[in-house]
C-alpha cells in the first residue's frame, strides 16, 4: 500500500474537518459464516509495501449480520458489533485481519481533538501511512453519519480501504460521507476511547499521537 498517510481528515482539524450482544446461542446464530452460495462477493487488490505481511481475505464475505468482537488494548477492553449487513466486505477483511494476528502489538497512532473527535489504529508501522498489501473498494451510501461509537476506515481517497480504522468518541459529523461505517463500539468500549480522548495528544495539539498511548494486543471474534 501507498505510504502515503490515510487522510481520514486531511484538514478539516484546523477548518471543520479531517482528510451490545445477545446470549451464547443468538450470537454464534448472527456471526456465523454463511453459506457461500448466498455470500456477497468482495475485490481485494494486492498491493505492494505491506507494514505487516498478511493473507488476502476470502473473496466472498464470510460473514453475514452483527458480528461482536473485542479490541483488547492496554486503556481496556473495548467491545463492539460489525455490521457485515451493511459493509459486508469490511467486515470480512477486518475479521480476516484480526485472525492473522495482524493487528495484535500495534498502536493507535493518531487522536483528534478539534473538529472531529476520533482515535485512529490499524496500522502497524505506526506512522499513518502502512497497510497490508491490498486495498477495497468502499462500501458507503452516502447516508453515512459518524456519531460517538461509530467505527469506520480510514482512506486516502475513494477504494483505498486497507487496515487502518478510526473510532468516534464525540460528535464528528462534519465528516463527509465518503468512510465505511462497518460497526458500534459498546457504551463501556466507547468510555475506555473517550479517556484516551479526554487526555489529548501527545504535543497538545488538536491531530497527533495521543498523550495515552494506546496498544493493541489482540482483536478477536466473540
Amino acid at each position: 500500500m501507498s505510504k502515503r498517510p490515510l487522510t481520514l481528515i486531511a484538514a478539516l482539524v484546523l477548518a471543520a474537518g479531517l482528510t451490545a450482544c445477545g446470549g451464547e446461542d443468538e450470537t454464534a446464530a448472527d456471526s456465523a459464516p454463511v453459506d457461500n452460495a448466498n455470500s456477497v462477493p468482495c475485490t481485494y487488490t494486492e498491493e505492494g509495501g505491506a507494514a505487516k505481511e498478511a493473507d488476502l481475505p476470502p473473496d466472498m464475505s464470510a460473514y453475514d449480520g452483527d458480528v461482536p468482537v473485542t479490541i483488547t488494548t492496554s486503556a481496556g477492553e473495548v467491545s463492539a458489533t460489525l455490521d457485515a449487513s451493511a459493509a459486508p466486505c469490511t467486515v470480512n477483511s477486518f475479521v480476516s485481519l484480526a485472525e492473522q494476528g495482524y493487528f495484535d502489538d500495534t498502536i493507535c497512532h493518531r487522536l483528534t481533538t478539534q473538529g472531529i473527535f476520533v482515535l485512529q489504529c490499524g496500522d502497524p508501522s505506526g506512522t499513518g501511512g502502512g497497510g497490508p498489501g491490498y486495498s477495497f473498494p468502499d462500501e458507503v451510501t452516502g447516508d453515512e453519519k459518524y456519531g460517538p461509537a461509530t467505527i469506520a476506515m480510514a482512506n486516502a481517497g475513494p477504494d483505498t480501504n486497507g487496515s487502518q480504522f478510526f473510532l468516534v468518541y464525540g460528535d464528528s459529523s462534519v465528516l463527509q460521507p465518503d468512510y465505511t461505517v462497518f460497526g458500534e463500539m459498546d457504551p463501556e468500549g466507547l468510555k475506555v476511547v473517550e479517556e484516551v480522548g479526554a487526555a489529548g495528544t501527545a504535543d497538545g495539539g488538536p491531530d497527533g499521537a495521543p498523550a495515552t498511548e494506546i496498544g493493541i494486543s489482540a482483536v478477536t471474534v466473540d
